[in-house]
C-alpha cells in the first residue's frame, strides 16, 4: 500500500480521488475501501461489544460513476469480518442513517459512499450509527485500524435491496401532510407548483415518491435522472450557476416553489415564486422563523460567516438568541448538542453551505427534511394568509456588498503561520480607528467596522483543512468593502510566504 490513508481524513468523512486526471493520481480504490469496511466494522464491533458476526451494516451510495467499484470493496471488507452487508443502491445520505434508527431495517451501522459536490473523479465514505455521524476522532480511529490491514480479495456486491427509500419517503410525506394545520384530504399539496432540481443526485426521489403522492404538480423539475457527471451544474445550493438554474426553472414553469439538493441531499435551498432565491443566510432566516414560532424564544447556532442582519433577525425580529460557532456543520451540530445537555434549549443547528439539523429530527443534517419543514409552512401560508414563504423573511436586512477572499498560506507549517497571522491580526485591528474586535467569538478575529470605516464587518479565519485563511467581508453601503479590504492588505502586505491574489485583484 503506497497510499497514505491519513490523507483521506477530510474532517468527519473520507474523501479522495477515484479517477486519475492530468493533475491528481488515485488514492481511493476498491481495495482501499475494503479496507475501511473491514476498520468500520471491527470498530463498530468493539465499540458496541459484541462479535461482529452480530453487526448488519448498510451502503448506500449517490449517482457518482465511480460509487459501484467502491461498494463492492466496502462491503467485501464487511463480509471478511463475518459481519452482515446490506446493499442499499442509490439512495441519500439522511436515508442512510436513518436505516440505523428505523424499525423496519435497525442495521448496526450505515456507510455512504459520497463526495457530497466535489468533482466527478472525487468519492468518499460517511459513516453513522444510531448516535449519528462518526467524529473526526472516529474516522482517525478508523485510519489507525485500516493502516494495520492487508489488502484482500474483492468480491461483487449483491444486487441492491429495495425498501429504505420508500419506508424514508413516506416518512418525509407524513411530516408534510402532519404538519400542514387543516389538511384534511390525501392530497395536501393539490393546487400547488413544487419543482426540483437534483443536479443529477439521489435526490430525483423526493419528486415521485413525496411530492406527487401529496398531490403536487411537479412539471417543470429537472435534471432529477442519477448521472455521477454531473453534466447540468454543479450539484451545490452554494454555487451561483445552479441557484440560477433553479430560479430560471421556477420563473419559466410559474412554479410556488423551487427545491435544489446537493447530490447526496443532506442539504438545500429553494427559490420562491417570484424568483426569490432563499440559500445562506436567508435559508437561515427562513427555517429560523419556522422553528422560532415552535419554539419561542430557542437558541439557533450558526457558522461563524454569518451576517450581522441575520443575528439582527433572530434576536430582534423573531425573539430567539442566535450563537454564532465554529465552521464545519459537525462543530454547528455538536455545538446545538452542547448546549441542550447544558439545559439551553437550541432546536436548530444550520451553517450557510445549507447543512440544516433540527432537534426533533436527531439533528441530523437532512436537506429533504429541512424542506419538509419548509413546504408544510409554505401551505400553510397558502391557506391561511395568501401569502408566499418569502414573507417570513421580507424583515431580514441584507447587506449592500459581501465577498470572499481566500489567502494562501506558503509554509510547510501553515497552521502554525495562520494561528500567528491571526494573532497579530488582533493587534492591527486596535491600532485602526473605528474598527472593534467582536467578544464571544469562536473562530478567527471577526471585527465590526462603524460607520464610516467601512459599516460592516470582516472575518479571518483558518481554513478546516487547507493551506488557507478565508476572508469574508460585509458591508452596509456601496463600496465599504472595498474600504475594509483597503485596510486589511496594509495589514498583509508586509507578511511572508503568503499569497493574496483575489484581494489584490478586486482592489486593482
Amino acid at each position: 500500500m503506497n497510499t497514505d490513508l491519513k490523507k483521506l481524513q477530510n474532517g468527519s468523512d473520507l474523501r479522495g480521488v477515484a479517477i486519475a486526471t492530468e493533475k491528481e493520481q488515485v488514492n481511493l480504490n476498491p481495495e482501499i475501501a475494503s479496507l475501511f469496511g473491514r476498520a468500520f466494522t471491527l470498530w463498530l464491533a468493539d465499540k458496541m461489544h459484541c462479535t461482529p458476526e452480530k453487526l448488519v451494516i448498510s451502503v448506500g451510495n449517490d449517482s457518482r460513476i465511480t460509487a459501484e467499484p467502491l461498494k463492492a470493496g466496502i462491503i467485501s471488507g464487511i463480509k471478511s469480518t463475518g459481519a452482515s452487508a446490506k446493499n442499499f443502491g442509490l439512495a441519500s445520505t439522511p436515508a442512510m442513517f436513518m436505516s440505523t434508527i428505523m424499525m423496519e431495517f435497525s442495521c448496526s451501522g450505515s456507510v455512504m459512499i459520497t463526495a457530497s459536490h466535489l468533482p466527478y473523479n472525487r468519492n468518499g465514505f460517511k459513516f453513522f450509527t444510531a448516535d449519528g455521524g462518526l467524529e473526526k476522532n472516529d474516522i482517525s480511529a478508523l485510519i489507525s485500524i485500516a493502516e494495520k490491514l492487508a489488502p484482500e480479495k474483492i468480491t461483487s456486491a449483491s444486487a441492491a435491496e429495495p425498501g429504505l427509500m420508500d419506508v424514508y419517503s413516506a416518512f418525509l410525506a407524513e411530516k408534510i401532510s402532519k404538519g400542514i394545520a387543516g389538511a384534511v384530504t390525501e392530497k395536501p399539496l393539490s393546487g400547488l407548483k413544487i419543482i426540483v432540481d437534483a443536479g443529477n443526485g439521489a435526490g430525483g426521489f423526493f419528486v415521485e415518491k413525496v411530492l406527487k403522492p401529496l398531490g403536487a404538480d411537479t412539471s417543470g423539475s429537472q435534471f432529477l435522472e442519477p448521472d455521477g457527471m454531473f453534466p447540468n451544474h454543479e450539484p451545490n445550493p452554494e454555487n451561483d450557476d445552479a441557484m440560477k438554474s433553479i430560479q430560471s426553472a421556477v420563473l419559466a414553469s410559474k412554479a410556488d416553489l423551487g427545491i435544489i439538493f446537493d447530490t447526496d441531499v443532506d442539504r438545500a435551498a429553494i427559490v420562491d415564486s417570484d424568483g426569490t432565491i432563499i440559500n445562506r443566510n436567508s435559508l437561515i432566516a427562513l427555517i429560523a422563523s419556522i422553528i422560532l414560532k415552535e419554539h419561542p424564544g430557542t437558541t439557533i447556532v450558526t457558522d461563524s460567516v454569518t451576517s450581522d442582519g441575520l443575528a439582527d433577525f433572530i434576536n430582534n425580529t423573531l425573539g430567539g438568541r442566535h450563537h454564532r460557532f465554529r465552521r464545519g456543520y459537525k462543530n454547528v451540530i455538536n455545538e446545538a448538542i452542547r448546549l441542550n445537555s447544558e439545559g439551553k434549549d437550541c432546536h436548530l443547528a444550520i451553517e450557510t453551505s445549507g447543512h440544516g439539523a433540527i432537534k426533533e429530527n436527531f439533528f441530523l443534517d437532512d436537506g429533504a427534511y429541512l424542506v419538509v419543514k419548509i413546504i408544510a409552512e409554505m401551505a400553510k401560508l397558502r391557506i391561511e394568509k395568501n401569502a408566499v414563504i418569502s414573507s417570513l423573511i421580507k424583515d431580514l436586512r441584507h447587506p449592500a456588498e459581501e465577498k470572499e477572499f481566500r489567502i494562501s498560506l506558503l509554509d510547510a507549517n501553515f497552521t502554525t503561520q495562520g494561528k500567528n497571522i491571526i494573532g497579530s491580526l488582533e493587534k492591527f485591528v486596535l491600532s485602526r480607528k473605528g474598527w472593534s474586535i467582536v467578544p464571544e467569538n469562536y473562530e478567527g478575529v471577526r471585527v465590526s467596522c462603524s460607520s464610516g470605516n467601512g459599516d460592516g464587518w470582516f472575518l479571518m479565519r483558518l481554513s478546516l483543512h487547507d493551506p488557507v485563511i478565508p476572508l469574508n467581508i460585509e458591508s452596509e453601503v456601496r463600496g465599504g468593502v472595498k474600504q475594509i479590504a483597503e485596510e486589511i492588505l496594509d495589514f498583509l502586505k508586509p507578511l511572508i510566504n503568503i499569497k493574496f491574489d483575489s484581494l489584490q485583484k478586486y482592489l486593482s
